[in-house]
C-alpha cells in the first residue's frame, strides 16, 4: 500500500514528496505513509505502531496531539483561523518570550526556520552594509540560495553553490570554514573582514549528524565578529527551546545579535521566527528599510499553539526531564552496544541524539563522521522500521526524544533499536 501511494505521488509531486529527506533515498524501503499520531506514536495507513524518535524533525517536543496544546488550538479555531491583520495572540507570544529571554529585544514571527534564516540574513547585510556571510561547513540554514554552498578546494574560503539554480554571483557572497577551527575563521577575516556582514551558526549543529561544538569556540566567533564589527547569528531552529529556555545561547553564556528560532515554538504548527537588538531589529520595514511580509505570518493558530508549547515547557519542567532522560536512552544503548558486542556509539547533547560508528574522539566536524555512515545507516534503517521504531530516514538527521516518551517506552525503543541492529547483520 504504502509503495502504490508513493508511486501515485510522484505523478504529481516531484520525486513524490514536499521534501527530498522523506523521499527514503538509499533506503530498501517505500516512504512510510502516516494516518495519525498521538503521544509518542506514530500510525500509518496499515495502522502499524511506530515508537517515534522523530518527532517531526524536532517540533513535537511534547509528543503528539498533546492534550494541553489541542485545547488551545479547538480554543481559538472555534473564533478564528486567520485574519492577515493584527491580532493579540502573536503579541502575547512575543511578550512570553522576550520575558523569558532578557536579551531578546524584539522579535518578528515568520512561517519557517528558511524564512527566519533569509531575514535575518538579509537584516544583517542591510544593518551593516556588507554583502558577505561567513557560515560552516555541517551547518544547515534552510534552503535560503546564499545558504546552499560548499566550501571550495582550499580549507576555507570562498563558496561554490551546491544546488543548480543557485547563481556563482550569489553563492560568491558566502563564505565557508570548517567548524571548530579558530585559525580558519581568523584566516577569512584577515582577508574579508570589513566586508563580512555576519558570522551565521549553529550553535549545537544538528543537521549534519551532531556535532558539538566547544563552548571555547563559539565564544572566540563573538569575539571576533566584535572586533570586525560584524554581527553574530546563532541559528537555533533545532536547538531553540530544547537545549534549555534560552536555547544554546543560554547554555553556553553568550548573546548573539541575532538568533532564528522554529520547530518548538509552533508547537507542531508552520512557525519560524528572527529577533534581537532593537537597534538592529528597527532597521526592518516598516520602521527600516529592510523589507520583510508573510500574509499567514503571526497566524493565530499557530501563535497559540505555540505559546501553550512553551508554557507547558516551563511550567513542568519538560527541558530538564527530557534532557536527562535522553542521556540516560543514550547510556543505555552505548551499553547494550558493548553487551552485544555492537561497534557503535549514541551521541547525545539535551533530548537530541544520534548513532555512528564507535569514535575514540569528540565528534565536532564533518570531516570526523565515519565514512560508511550513509551506507551502514541505510542497511539497518528496514529493520528498524519492522521493530516498529521510527527514526529520520536519512543517515544524517539526529533523533528527537520526546516528553511523551516514559521510562517503559526508554527500554523498549533501547530492545528495539539494538534488535534492529543485530538482524540487519545476520
Amino acid at each position: 500500500m504504502h509503495k502504490e501511494l508513493f508511486n501515485r505521488s510522484k505523478k504529481v509531486t516531484p520525486g513524490g514528496v514536499h521534501s527530498p529527506v522523506r523521499s527514503f533515498a538509499g533506503i530498501d524501503h517505500a516512504p512510510v505513509f502516516f494516518e495519525s499520531a498521538s503521544g509518542p506514536y506514530l500510525f500509518d495507513i496499515d495502522d502499524q505502531k511506530y515508537l517515534d524518535f522523530c518527532s517531526s524533525f524536532g517540533p513535537m517536543i511534547l509528543g503528539h496531539r498533546d492534550p494541553d496544546v489541542q485545547e488551545a488550538v479547538n480554543q481559538i479555531t472555534a473564533k478564528a483561523w486567520s485574519f492577515g491583520a493584527c491580532e493579540k495572540y502573536s503579541l502575547k507570544l512575543a511578550e512570553w518570550i522576550t520575558n523569558e529571554i532578557p536579551w531578546l529585544d524584539q522579535i518578528r514571527f515568520v512561517n519557517s526556520g528558511t524564512e527566519a534564516v533569509m531575514t535575518a540574513l538579509r537584516l544583517a547585510k542591510g544593518h551593516t552594509g556588507r554583502d558577505y556571510i561567513l557560515k560552516f561547513d555541517g551547518c544547515y540554514h534552510g534552503h535560503v540560495d546564499s545558504m546552499l554552498v560548499k566550501s571550495g578546494s582550499g580549507l576555507a574560503g570562498l563558496a561554490e553553490s551546491s544546488s543548480a539554480g543557485v547563481s556563482a554571483a550569489i553563492a560568491s557572497e558566502t563564505l565557508v570554514a570548517p567548524l571548530d577551527h579558530e585559525k580558519a575563521v581568523e584566516d577569512i577575516f584577515n582577508e574579508y573582514g570589513d566586508k563580512i556582514a555576519a558570522i551565521i551558526v549553529e550553535p549545537l549543529p544538528a543537521n549534519y549528524g551532531l556535532l558539538k561544538q566547544r563552548k571555547e569556540f563559539l565564544g572566540f566567533l563573538r569575539k571576533i565578529s566584535s572586533k570586525y564589527n560584524s554581527l553574530l547569528i546563532f541559528d537555533e531552529v533545532i536547538s531553540g527551546f530544547r537545549t534549555s529556555m534560552s536555547g544554546m545561547a543560554g547554555v553556553a553564556d553568550i548573546v548573539p545579535d541575532l538568533v532564528t528560532y522554529g520547530k518548538i515554538i509552533g508547537g507542531g504548527f508552520p512557525v519560524g521566527a528572527f529577533g534581537g537588538k532593537k537597534e538592529i531589529m528597527d532597521d526592518l520595514a516598516p520602521h527600516g528599510r529592510v523589507y520583510q511580509a508573510g500574509t499567514l505570518s503571526g497566524n493565530p493558530v499557530c501563535m497559540s499553539a505555540g505559546l501553550a508549547t512553551l508554557k507547558k515547557i516551563k511550567s513542568q519542567n519538560v527541558l530538564e526531564k527530557i534532557n536527562n532522560e535522553c542521556e540516560q536512552f543514550a547510556n543505555g544503548l552505548n551499553q547494550a552496544f558493548e553487551n552485544h558486542g555492537i561497534d557503535m556509539q549514541c551521541h547525545h547533547m539535551a533530548s537530541l541524539f544520534w548513532m555512528t560508528k564507535k569514535l575514540d574522539t569528540p565528534l565536532r566536524t564533518v570531516a570526523q563522521i565515519p565514512e560508511n555512515q550513509k551506507e551502514s545507516y541505510n542497511r539497518i534503517y528496514p529493520f528498524w522500521l519492522k521493530e516498529g521504531i521510527y527514526l529520520a530516514p536519512a543517515a544524517f538527521e539526529v533523533g528527537f526524544y520526546s516528553y511523551a516518551i516514559t521510562k517503559e517506552l526508554q527500554e523498549i525503543g533501547i530492545e528495539k533499536i539494538v534488535n534492529g541492529i543485530i538482524k540487519a547483520h545476520e
